[in-house]
């Protein structure tokens, strides 16, 4: 059973694609039966119980940004208790406040450490307590601990001496490229002549410097920017966001997917991650994935792929982004050969799988 998430499918988030992408690929063989938890508030489509093989269920959750996920987590494990399954996997720092209760209740958990969410500029100083004890609950009380970044591993170490976790990394499936031009003609986009990012709209996500940095440069006399995604919670951030791209002739597409994401992907010039904060950001190993070229903020989650050296920029620094705007060849519509060997979904689902079945006797 699985918790932790918002919920599946095509619930917006980076906790949500790993989820998606990850649960249908380990029940092949029908050997293994998995359940999603998902967060009723999120959930659009209540008559759906399965998706690809996995078992949904629905769970009230509050729509409150401070209280939903320990409401919903605190129900999430009652409900397990109640099942009984052979493992219990909690998602995310701020869920795993329920750890300890989950094991008093006798079930056997793995966490998955997707990053410190109280770094998140969004949270104020009682919900960065309340993550910060979820953080340590899920370490000291979980069974096994996988981490998405080798960062991640480093700082729990440091922080909590606990050295066995198991780093298994976000995935990227096989890019789906699309010929078609009609959404982004319909976005009044040319092929190969426009910017992209995508994204929640939080601070931490770093648009609105990027949106400065843009309009100041001399590559938006011909290159449009066009940001995908919208906010979970509408704040003063997304607004005052909305207002600087509407002011600054920038292209705001809301939460998208499918085709309309595929053409996105597949005709952009240049791909920008200015992010202060991410665990392992999907969004960017798609565009590895695409082979764009990339501009990204250097933060050790961002330069742990490996990008050359000349790709990233200061994080949160303007001056640096817009010099290497400024500096940037686009003019050859280049695409770039990564490495994507340990990003294979198959890869993190097996090595997924081995982690249950070391907790569970035979």
């Amino acid at each position: 059973m699985v918790m932790g998430t918002r919920g599946i499918p095509h619930i917006p988030g980076g906790v949500e694609t790993h989820c998606e992408h990850l649960y249908p690929r380990m029940i092949k063989g029908g050997e293994h039966s998995i359940t999603v938890v998902c967060r009723s508030n999120y959930v659009t489509d209540k008559s759906l119980k399965e998706h690809h093989g996995i078992k949904l269920k629905n769970i009230y959750s509050p729509k409150s940004k401070s209280f939903e996920a320990i409401v919903h987590s605190t129900l999430a494990v009652f409900h397990a208790a109640f099942k009984r399954p052979d493992v219990l996997h909690i998602h995310a720092i701020g869920p795993n406040l329920v750890t300890g209760l989950a094991r008093l209740l006798g079930l056997k958990v793995v966490m998955t450490h997707h990053g410190p969410d109280y770094k998140r500029m969004k949270w104020n100083g009682i919900a960065k307590f309340f993550l910060k004890t979820g953080e340590l609950m899920g370490v000291r009380f979980s069974k096994k601990m996988i981490v998405i970044s080798q960062e991640i591993k480093d700082h729990v170490s440091a922080t909590y001496g606990r050295n066995d976790c198991v780093l298994i990394p976000n995935g990227v499936d096989k890019p789906i490229t699309s010929d078609n031009t009609d959404y982004i003609e319909s976005l009044d986009l040319v092929k190969s002549q426009y910017i992209f990012t995508l994204g929640r709209f939080v601070p931490e996500k770093g648009f609105d410097y990027l949106v400065r940095a843009y309009a100041a440069s001399t590559i938006s006399k011909k290159y449009k920017l066009v940001i995908a995604g919208d906010a979970d919670h509408e704040s003063e951030y997304s607004l005052h966001l909305k207002q600087l791209a509407k002011k600054n002739n920038v292209v705001l597409t809301g939460f998208i997917k499918g085709e309309k994401l595929y053409q996105l992907f597949s005709h952009a010039a240049l791909f920008v991650i200015p992010s202060f904060y991410e665990g392992l950001p999907i969004a960017l190993l798609e565009a590895m994935s695409y082979r764009l070229p990339i501009l990204s903020s250097n933060i050790p989650a961002n330069t742990q792929v490996n990008l050359p050296a000349g790709n990233y920029f200061e994080v949160g620094d303007e001056a640096s982004l817009l010099n290497h705007l400024n500096n940037v060849d686009l003019t050859q519509n280049q695409r770039i050969d990564y490495d994507m060997r340990q990003y294979d979904w198959n890869l993190i689902a097996d090595e997924t799988l081995g982690v249950y079945k070391s907790i569970v006797k035979k």
